[in-house]
């Protein structure tokens, strides 16, 4: 099993959950984060410090959202590993909770 970063965190990219990451699966874009299921040791730590609320386990995805098990695993493949907190984007409040935002996603 691994958990997976879903849409709620595109245009946000809150960091908070990936300071508590022991196993250092977090991988940066331009506006969003990605959890490499590879190195994933499902250990939940990530899930309940995401402000935003965009991370799930693989078997526990919201409806709509499945797509981003397989969205992670490609992207953390040319994004590289974040592992200190930063400060979120500045329009995060604003888009926070807003969906149909993977049509905003930056490669």
């Amino acid at each position: 099993m691994t958990y997976v970063v879903t849409e709620n965190c595109i245009r946000c990219k809150y960091t908070d959950c990936v300071e508590v990451c022991p196993a250092d699966c977090f991988h940066e874009g331009p506006n969003f984060l990605v959890i490499n299921p590879e190195t994933c040791i499902d250990c939940s730590l990530c899930a309940p410090e995401c402000p935003a609320d965009a991370i799930f386990a693989d078997n526990a995805l919201p409806e709509g959202q499945q797509h981003f098990l397989e969205l992670n695993a490609e992207l953390a493949e040319v994004w590289p590993v974040i592992t200190q907190s930063a400060s979120p984007l500045a329009e995060a409040e604003t888009w926070v909770d807003q969906g149909g935002k993977l049509a905003f996603l930056e490669r």
